[in-house]
């Protein structure tokens, strides 16, 4: 059974895509079944994951309007080691067709259960706002990954996102949690980091990721070449600790294969 998370987080540039990205490319890389998901109409993570948007034949929005399957629209990134149901512009009209349909938030659901043998893994990448795609996601996972950078305006939104997935849980899937609080962009010299993250596992406890992601060039380079920071240059802290992080989900979970 598929292990089903989204990235999320109201918050918006706080390294949802890069989180994504580069944790599908960590759990590819550990031996784990991989398929990323973009439901942001940008398409930044199927950018990122080496798949030219442009050029998609089908995508997550055939997907969500139920004309192809996951196994027709999904395409495996040779470059990356995953599985991409991809996005594009078209994704950003979803959001009126869904709106008079029948069982709406609850698509991606549907056509990710159909798949849920062929995976180990599924990360759904959500765009910053809460929208009928995100609920799509949020419906269809098991729990939510939140990116969190170090500071005071993003423990705000992080009172929001937790709000949000209370209601979802309650309303609409009661499967749904936080599985984890990944601190990113990190910087150990800055003391308001420091207190910030100190914070965090205060209220959080176990909730937050032993893993840190530190401030990285290497990682920030790597999506103008079309390819996670894991890929890009395996060698930089930044990508070493998005490796370690996604064996840190495997020892979590345990669902590391025999």
């Amino acid at each position: 059974m598929a292990k089903i998370f989204c990235i999320a987080n109201q918050k918006g540039g706080v390294g949802k895509t890069t989180t994504t990205v580069n944790l599908a490319a960590g759990l590819a890389k550990v031996g784990q079944r991989v398929l990323m998901v973009d439901l942001d109409p940008q398409g930044n993570a199927t950018m990122g994951s080496g798949v030219n948007k442009r050029e998609l034949a089908l995508t997550v929005y055939d997907v969500l309007l139920e004309s192809a399957s996951v196994a027709e629209a999904a395409v495996f990134s040779d470059k990356c080691g995953y599985h991409v149901l991809g996005a594009n512009r078209e994704l950003a009209g979803a959001e009126v067709e869904l709106v008079e349909l029948e069982r709406r938030e609850k698509r991606l659901k549907t056509a990710l259960a159909v798949a849920d043998a062929d995976f180990d893994f599924v990360l759904i990448d959500c765009p910053p706002s809460l929208s009928m795609l995100t609920l799509n996601g949020l419906c269809a996972a098991h729990g939510v990954i939140v990116p969190m950078q170090c500071e005071y305006f993003a423990l705000e939104g992080l009172s929001d996102l937790v709000n949000t997935i209370k209601q979802v849980h309650a309303n609409l899937n009661p499967e749904l949690e936080i599985i984890g609080l990944l601190r990113v962009m990190f910087d150990p010299r800055i003391t308001l980091q420091q207190q910030v993250s100190e914070q965090l596992k205060g209220h959080f406890g176990d909730k937050v990721f032993n893993t840190l992601i530190p401030r990285n060039v290497r990682l920030a380079e790597a999506p103008s070449y079309g390819l996670p920071g894991v890929v890009f240059d395996p060698s930089a802290r930044g990508s070493q600790a998005f490796v370690a992080f996604a064996q840190e989900m495997v020892d979590r979970l345990g669902t590391m294969k025999p």
